[in-house]
C-alpha cells in the first residue's frame, strides 16, 4: 500500500508546525502527516490550496497550474517539470490557465481536478481510482457550508482514459457578482 493511502494523506503534506485538524495522535511516519481518515487528509490539502491562493495574491502572481505545483513540488526536492507534464496530462488543465479562488462552479471543478491528479502522482493510482467522495468529503471539512449540496453534474474525461471522472457542481452561477473575501472563512490555523 502507498504510503499517501496508509497515512489517509493523499498528497502526501509533511510535518511542520501546523497541527492540522483530523491529524492522527500518534504520528509513526517520521517525514509525512498521518490523518485520522482519507477526507481529513483531504481536508488538509484544499487548506493548503487555500494558502496558496493568498500567498499568490500577496505577491500579485497569477494562479495557475504551474505556479501551484512550482510551490507544492519545488525543484530542490523533485523534478517540478514532470510533475507539471503529468497533472496536465491527467487533469487536462492548461499550464498557464488561471484558476480562480472563488471554488465554485468551473473553479471548483477544475480545482477538483487538479487535485485528483496530485493525488495520482504523490499515491501512484490511476485517474478513476481517485476517491472522488473523500475527496469533496474534505473539501466540506475545510469550508463547511460552502459548495451547495443541490448539484448538477460535470463530467471530465482524463485524456486516453474511458472512465469519467464525476465531479460535483453547485448550480449557483459564477457571474453572480460576489466579495469573495467573505466567500471563505480565513484562518490562521490549519
Amino acid at each position: 500500500m502507498k504510503r499517501g493511502i496508509r497515512n489517509n494523506n493523499p498528497l502526501n503534506i509533511r510535518h511542520s508546525a501546523d497541527r492540522w485538524e483530523g491529524m492522527r495522535m500518534e504520528q509513526t511516519d517520521k517525514s509525512f502527516v498521518q490523518f485520522q481518515s482519507m477526507a481529513y487528509g483531504y481536508r488538509a490539502a484544499w487548506k493548503v490550496l487555500e494558502s496558496y491562493w493568498k500567498h499568490f495574491r500577496q505577491q500579485r502572481t497569477v494562479f495557475t497550474v504551474k505556479s501551484i505545483i512550482s510551490r507544492w513540488a519545488p525543484p530542490s526536492e523533485n523534478n517540478t517539470e514532470a510533475y507539471i507534464r503529468a497533472v496536465l496530462q491527467l487533469s487536462g488543465l492548461g499550464g498557464e490557465e488561471r484558476l480562480l479562488r472563488p471554488f465554485i462552479g468551473i473553479a471548483l471543478e477544475k480545482l477538483g481536478r487538479l487535485v485528483a491528479a496530485m493525488t495520482c502522482i504523490e499515491c501512484g493510482m490511476k485517474f478513476s481510482e481517485v476517491p472522488v467522495d473523500d475527496m469533496w468529503a474534505g473539501y466540506d471539512l475545510a469550508f463547511p457550508g460552502k459548495r451547495k449540496k443541490q448539484c448538477n453534474w460535470s463530467t471530465s474525461y482524463k485524456p486516453l482514459d474511458t472512465q469519467p471522472f464525476r465531479i460535483e457542481l453547485p448550480i449557483e452561477s459564477e457571474a453572480e457578482p460576489r466579495n469573495w473575501d467573505e466567500y471563505w472563512d480565513w484562518s490562521v490555523t490549519a
